[in-house]
């Protein structure tokens, strides 16, 4: 009734004006397409839902797709009551947010067994920076959800401000729901997600195409065409009105309030003070130039010539106050021995060192020339499918002494390759430089190893003689028991001869693909290559040595 209408809305109305001119003053998104899109959708109801009739539509549903006014708390305290409601029905719960990047869930994993609390919950998900609205009723609704047994999954991925990508957001989205389907057959599927990503050719659209036969309903929460509608009937109180056969509109809060909410904000992001550099949107932003440089997708959802959606296993990132910390972070998370020898290396000449078995960058400072090898191993981690195949396939084949031992020289070669791409005024290790090995003092290599000056030059014959060997396999009969014995090394053997062998074979690689004599595809497929199967890393090791022995002076054996 346009009289009961007026009569309720006028001064809200006027009260509002204020408030929406303050926000389209901070916030431009507001007239993009994608928002208009949404406003526009949705300019009327077809009837009054009581709450029996909203009950039926809510269980006659497998995906329940919540729209979520961030700044709002009613808004996510709406969504714990649904949590609750549907527990009480005895239904198993999948809850979806987009709150936490896809990449977070293993620390929400921690978090639901215990392992953490709220408040490193919050630190380690970034919910600040990356989120950046009132966390308590996030809490209040990872709480009630976690006490209904429910599986909290993170459906979100980068990047949240640029709206380009928005629908890429909404692709990644709904492949996230369908994998929540595939692998909860029985549950209903609870996502909160923005209230601009749910006009119907947004997610819900995307939500369709994955799963065709799924049951999905739209929950909008406080439409304001629909709210200043409903303000027009005759009842005192609308809880809820359907909009469409798959689209249902609830009432909560009035426009005024939450306009003013997203207001204040505004206003707390415009008066809090800066705080120290943020260095995961620096780390992030090295894995983007990289993967944009060698053409990976970080949206891509197929295996084998891309990552399998980037965008979700980018690493976490952990700054320390000391070397010390650090070291004490790995001793507590149980890392393996030479991981953190190899961390402790990687920090003390950078500041970076990027642990694989955790997919954690830990750091005590930022520096380009430190973070640059760090992020090209995550990469080339990811490439290979090593960050979710353990997940997937925690059997592995046994690798010879000889596997590991090429897997490692490209695994460092491949950094190499990838940081000087990153960081071009990296010092090149060239073959040269063995020569200069044999000069050190005797008292210099005893004092800092504790191998015997003996060892270090077999280790130096090896490693010159191993780079003749590569580049004339076809004379060599047989392998050489030099080269035998080189391959069996363990320990700090191990580590100096495949880091001099990876670091000259990364400076030939890079140094071959600016010349030309190697191309952008050659470098591709060594990035996607198993190493972690029998005889793919030995293969792999030798077609790169062939590919970039024209481009390269032989050293003759003197």
């Amino acid at each position: 009734m346009p009289g009961v209408r007026a009569r309720r809305s006028a001064a809200q109305r006027h009260a509002l004006e204020a408030v929406v001119r303050q926000i389209r003053a901070c916030e431009p998104n507001g007239r993009c397409k994608y928002v208009r899109e949404f406003n526009q959708a949705f300019p009327s109801y077809q009837a009054v839902l009581s709450h029996p009739q909203l009950e039926a539509l809510l269980e006659a549903a497998g995906v329940l797709l919540v729209g979520d006014y961030h700044a709002l708390p009613a808004s996510q305290r709406y969504a714990a009551q649904l949590v609750a409601s549907l527990k009480k029905a005895g239904r198993q719960m999948v809850l979806g947010l987009e709150m936490v990047f896809a990449r977070d869930q293993h620390i929400l994993d921690e978090w639901m067994a215990g392992e953490i609390g709220d408040s490193e919950l919050r630190e380690r998900i970034r919910f600040d920076v990356d989120w950046g609205y009132e966390w308590q009723p996030y809490a209040e609704l990872l709480q009630a959800a976690r006490a209904a047994g429910a599986n909290i999954c993170g459906l979100d991925c980068m990047p949240r401000g640029d709206l380009r990508r928005i629908s890429a957001r909404d692709r990644h989205a709904a492949s996230k729901i369908a994998e929540l389907r595939a692998a909860n057959p029985e549950a209903v599927i609870v996502v909160l997600f923005g209230e601009s990503h749910l006009a119907p050719s947004h997610l819900p659209q995307e939500v369709r195409n994955c799963l065709r036969s799924e049951r999905v309903l739209t929950i909008l929460q406080n439409h304001d065409p629909l709210y200043w509608r409903a303000s027009g009937e005759l009842r005192p109180c609308v809880e809820a009105v359907r909009v469409g056969e798959d689209v249902v509109c609830v009432f909560n809060s009035t426009p005024l309030e939450k306009y003013e909410s997203y207001r204040l904000c505004i206003e707390r992001w415009m008066s809090t003070p800066a705080e120290r550099p943020d260095f995961t949107s620096s780390v992030y932003n090295l894995v983007g130039a990289l993967a944009r440089a060698l053409n990976i997708d970080p949206y891509s959802p197929h295996n084998g010539t891309q990552p399998r959606f980037l965008v979700d296993q980018l690493p976490e990132v952990c700054l320390r106050p000391s070397l010390d910390a650090v070291v004490r972070t790995l001793e507590r998370r149980r890392v393996a021995a030479a991981e953190i020898r190899q961390a402790e290396q990687s920090i003390a000449r950078g500041g970076v060192a990027y642990v694989q078995p955790l997919n954690t960058v830990y750091m005590t400072r930022w520096d380009l020339a430190g973070a640059a090898q760090p992020v090209a191993h995550f990469v080339h981690c990811a490439c290979r499918g090593v960050l979710t195949q353990h997940r997937a396939n925690p059997a592995q084949p046994e690798l010879t002494r000889e596997d590991v031992f090429y897997a490692r020289v490209l695994e460092i070669a491949l950094a190499d390759f990838g940081a000087r791409v990153l960081y071009p005024a990296r010092p090149a290790v060239r073959e040269s430089e063995l020569y200069i090995l044999y000069s050190e003092p005797r008292e210099k290599i005893e004092e800092q190893s504790i191998l015997s000056y003996r060892d270090y030059m077999r280790m130096v014959d090896f490693l010159v003689y191993h780079r003749d060997y590569q580049r004339n396999l076809r004379k060599y009969w047989e392998t050489p028991p030099l080269i035998v014995e080189g391959r069996q090394y363990t320990g700090e053997r191990f580590e100096f001869v495949t880091g001099m062998l990876g670091d000259i074979l990364g400076t030939d690689l890079y140094e071959a693909y600016i010349s030309g004599g190697v191309k952008k595809r050659f470098i591709r497929s060594l990035l996607f290559r198993r190493l972690e199967k029998p005889g793919v890393a030995r293969v792999a090791y030798f077609a790169v040595a062939r590919r970039i022995a024209a481009k390269k002076p032989r050293a003759a054996i003197g």
